[in-house]
């Protein structure tokens, strides 16, 4: 490739893409992160950080998924729907830079997920390096720590979309409570964290190292999340779980 554009959300996967491409192509390279209300707090400051100490260009798009009444209706295939908006914007915007390949950061591990996604990425011909490279997560964090990458040990990323219940409507408001109770969550040291929202309940998914912190802190928690719109707060006692709900995007 001569030039490329690579879908960079700043998780563990698209990092590694961008570091080795920017290796490669240098100045030929453009980093572009899609903004929608469905990303979390924080992480496209982390991802402009990120582009920036790699030295790649980096490009943020406005994307209007939570437009579209069937990502709102939040089927099985919501995902297809969200990757396509996306891929149609970051094609469009690689075609008007003259530029012919877009990359993403889909790794060998996840094509033994169900992910709708894919099927939209295959649809706007992007380009997967990781697979073709045949590497899984484990080795993708293992060449991200060789390369001083601070992404390594990052914890996974998902859409907030993803901590609705399929069935569900998804609406602006639901995805705002939820963004703000990870992210205050997240404030008290917490790690790992999936907020499912079930309604007026708020089911706090973590790793088995924070379930101390949650009890220590269960009434300023509680407190807190009520503010939110959560008057039910439970904390999981399985732990967080990556595909306990859709986290496979």
């Amino acid at each position: 490739m001569e030039s490329c554009v690579v879908a960079f959300s700043g998780g563990v996967d698209s990092a590694l893409v961008l570091k080795v491409a920017h290796e490669l192509l240098k100045d030929r390279v453009i980093a572009v992160t899609a903004l929608s209300e469905s990303l979390p707090t924080g992480e496209l400051e982390e991802a402009e950080e990120l582009a920036r100490a790699i030295g790649a260009r980096h490009i943020v798009l406005r994307t209007f998924e939570t437009q579209n009444p069937d990502y709102l209706a939040n089927s099985a295939n919501r995902c297809y729907f969200c990757k396509t908006e996306m891929y149609a914007r970051i094609k469009s915007y690689a075609q008007g830079e003259g530029i012919e390949f877009v990359l993403d950061g889909l790794n060998l591990d996840d094509l033994q997920d169900r992910r709708p996604g894919r099927a939209a990425a295959i649809e706007h011909g992007v380009v997967s390096p990781l697979v073709e490279a045949n590497l899984n997560k484990s080795e993708v964090r293992e060449l991200s720590r060789q390369m001083d990458l601070p992404t390594w040990d990052k914890p996974a990323l998902a859409c907030l979309a993803s901590r609705i219940p399929h069935g569900t409507p998804i609406t602006l408001q639901s995805l705002t409570q939820v963004d703000r109770a990870e992210a205050f969550l997240k404030k008290l040291g917490a790690r790992q964290v999936r907020v499912r929202h079930h309604g007026e309940t708020a089911s706090i998914e973590v790793e088995p190292r924070d379930f101390s912190l949650m009890r220590e802190r269960e009434a300023e928690i509680a407190q807190q999340l009520k503010s939110f719109g959560f008057p039910n707060v439970v904390l999981d006692p399985n732990g967080y779980r990556a595909t306990s709900s859709s986290d496979a995007t």
